[in-house]
């Protein structure tokens, strides 16, 4: 099972998985792209639109890139102010325009290695000069580091078609090696969906291209 095929079977039988509340960490970056005076936002893995639709609602200019058709399609009636595309964060080559900022939940991790040195070159890309970027990821801290068959480092598969990495801070400075780094931190995010609650313990790196 590809990553589409992944997703796409999720938000089929889900829906708003995670539910119509934003991240907090999307208020988090909020704050700090309005503290640096951003106003235009790209949001790669964008879901349903759960959090473009934060900054969207503040006067932003956002836009958002989602590879599941289905969740596509509920973005496009939920967050009505926000342009969505539907394709790979892999290859943003469809969208030429440069942003002041990105903001990405939960989706650098969802990739191996090379896929996620690729990802964040894309991201480099899309900015402009001096851009910023508020991104998040599974931390070493997660309940469920260790699930799965190890694929590489720190990096597990408990389902197909969704392989998880799990970073250190050392590691996620790592990863960003090109960027200048401004702030490093951990969060805890709750979620409840399919009838369980549970908290993420989140790494996020608030870093700006050079």
């Amino acid at each position: 099972m590809d990553k589409q095929e992944y997703w796409d079977s999720r938000f089929i039988a889900e829906g708003k998985i995670w539910g119509d509340s934003p991240s907090q960490s999307a208020h988090d970056a909020l704050r700090l792209f309005n503290a640096n005076h951003v106003q235009s936002v790209l949001v790669p893995g964008s879901g349903y639109g759960r959090n473009t639709k934060l900054f969207s609602t503040t006067g932003m200019d956002v836009t958002g890139i989602e590879i599941s058709e289905t969740a596509y399609k509920i973005a496009l009636q939920f967050d009505t102010r926000t342009k969505f595309y539907m394709g790979s964060v892999l290859d943003m080559s469809f969208d030429q325009t440069k942003y002041d900022a990105i903001y990405c939940f939960n989706v650098l991790h969802l990739f191996r290695q090379a896929e996620r040195e690729l990802f964040l070159q894309q991201c480099l890309g899309r900015l402009k000069p001096y851009g910023f970027a508020y991104f998040t990821v599974f931390s070493d801290d997660e309940d469920t580091l260790g699930q799965g068959n190890r694929i590489e480092p720190n990096t597990f598969e408990s389902k197909p078609g969704r392989p998880v990495h799990y970073f250190t801070d050392e590691d996620l400075r790592g990863h960003f090696r090109d960027w200048q780094i401004l702030e490093t931190g951990t969060v805890r995010d709750p979620e409840n969906h399919g009838g369980q609650a549970h908290t993420h313990s989140l790494r996020y790196i608030f870093c700006r291209g050079k």
